[in-house]
């Protein structure tokens, strides 16, 4: 044992940091928005009732549907911590703690240790990584899904260890469930795979695409039962491609740095713009420099990070940070690999990463503690409603009313499209909007009819009205 933590100490301490910024008080610092609301509640029903779900959650572009892969993964999650919605997400950043040590052992054994370890250090420190390791929602899984459906890829590909590719279809089904982008994934294997076919491919390939296939029934039976709402969503998204996609792929040259910029900035530099360009220069010009030691596998790297930036180059829409989750392993591994090979000056780059991704490091900041506030309002609400029926309402800009309704499990809320009872709880989020439930269009309030307010409290900056009828 001494002599194993002698040997292995660097990944060791890489993987307890790793840990630490992601699970320290992952309850408090953990994201409790309306698609973490809306999933533990599908989940939760579930667990209870049996009700089995065929889809997963909608996208924001395109109006299409996930499968449901994501939701039976972090279930048991939500079960064992006694439906405390803090579980998928310690199951998140558990992914994520084993991505860090993914990045170690691909690095080491596609290139060498050196390259291992500065990837696993760059991911656990990476403020977005941590960021998105800390709490549960489907695309923070992409990274740990994209880095094995990679690995097991090409390691049946370069190592003629065909049944990888069997692997690598369960690591795609992870991948395509977590987020659509995945399927950028598909033509740079396709590619490599027609490239060197061998006879041997045919058997374990054709076992792998029908598993895959196996795991769509889901989707299919919601079409089969919806009259193909799905189906007609990709279809309008990839052919009416006005304002998602550009199918003419040279426009996406003029974006190639300006987006690598914004990769590497989000990811490498701590989220710092102010030397962005000057650390993508030096980038770059470390990257041409190591070309000329570039093998097969460097390449490959090379390959899948140019892949990224090509398909966010046709993508016409806002690119947000969780976008990033099958190009991130590239990213990180091409940083080691630079690195690596650039000796002193890249240890001193590295230095400069270090610094910059700690100085952003969300533990520096206090928790936003979104899951206690919620808890905290609907405790407030319940208490208040003495037992009595009653209907609830949000205003918000950027969130929805599952956070909430998600705790108010065995009360005496009532939908407001069923019944319009005595009492309306409005909650606000007073973040870009007018808190004045009165008159308020938002459909909630106004089917709820004329009204004044009866009480008004503030929790945490959100403040809570209790509407009454107003029978003048």
């Amino acid at each position: 044992m001494i002599n194993f933590v002698k040997k292995h100490y660097l990944i060791i301490l890489i993987i307890l940091i790793s840990a630490f910024f992601r699970l320290f008080r992952i309850s408090e610092y953990m994201e409790f928005l309306g698609d973490q609301g809306r999933d533990v509640i599908i989940i939760r029903d579930f667990l209870k009732h049996g009700n089995l779900f065929f889809i997963g959650p909608v996208t924001s572009i395109g109006n299409m549907y996930l499968g449901p892969w994501y939701y039976y993964l972090v279930a048991p999650f939500l079960w064992l911590f006694n439906y405390n919605p803090v579980g998928p997400s310690i199951f998140v950043a558990f992914l994520g703690i084993l991505t860090t040590y993914l990045f170690y052992f691909i690095g080491n054994k596609w290139f060498n240790r050196s390259v291992g370890l500065i990837s696993a250090l760059l991911f656990a420190i990476s403020p977005v990584a941590i960021k998105y390791n800390s709490f549960s929602w489907n695309p923070n899984v992409m990274p740990f899904f994209s880095i094995l459906f990679i690995y097991f890829s090409f390691t049946a590909i370069f190592d003629k260890k065909y049944n990888y590719f069997i692997l690598a279809s369960l690591a795609f089904i992870g991948c395509i469930n977590s987020h659509y982008f995945a399927l950028t994934l598909l033509p740079f294997v396709g590619l490599y795979w027609l490239l060197t076919y061998k006879k041997e491919y045919w058997k374990p390939s054709l076992l792998a695409a029908l598993i895959f296939l196996i795991s769509l029934i889901p989707q299919v039976l919601f079409d089969l039962k919806h009259q193909g709402q799905n189906t007609q969503a990709f279809n309008t998204f990839f052919t009416k491609r006005e304002n998602t996609l550009s199918i003419k792929i040279y426009k996406a040259i003029p974006k190639f740095f300006p987006t690598l910029n914004d990769i590497n900035t989000r990811l490498l530099y701590g989220k710092n713009t102010q030397f962005a360009l000057i650390l993508t220069l030096i980038f770059l010009i470390f990257l041409f420099y190591s070309l000329k030691y570039f093998k097969r596998r460097h390449f490959l790297i090379l390959f899948w990070y140019i892949l990224g930036l090509t398909a966010f180059g046709i993508y016409k829409n806002h690119i947000y940070d969780h976008y990033y989750g099958f190009i991130l392993p590239a990213v990180f591994l091409l940083a080691g690999i630079i690195i690596n090979k650039t000796k002193y000056f890249g240890y001193a780059f590295l230095t400069i990463l270090i610094i910059l991704s700690l100085i952003q490091n969300p533990l520096r900041f206090l928790p936003n503690r979104q899951m206690q506030t919620v808890k905290a309002i609907d405790e407030l609400i319940l208490k208040d409603s003495n037992n009595q029926e009653f209907n609830f309402a949000l205003l918000a800009k950027m969130n929805y009313a599952p956070p909430y309704i998600y705790f108010f499990e065995n009360s005496k809320l009532i939908d407001t499209h069923q019944k319009i009872t005595d009492q309306l709880y409005v909650v606000c989020e007073p973040f870009q909007i007018d808190c004045n439930p009165i008159n308020n269009p938002e459909w909630a309030i106004a089917s709820f009819g004329w009204a004044k307010i009866d009480k008004e409290w503030e929790v945490n900056g959100i403040k809570i009205f209790r509407l009454i009828h107003n029978k003048i």
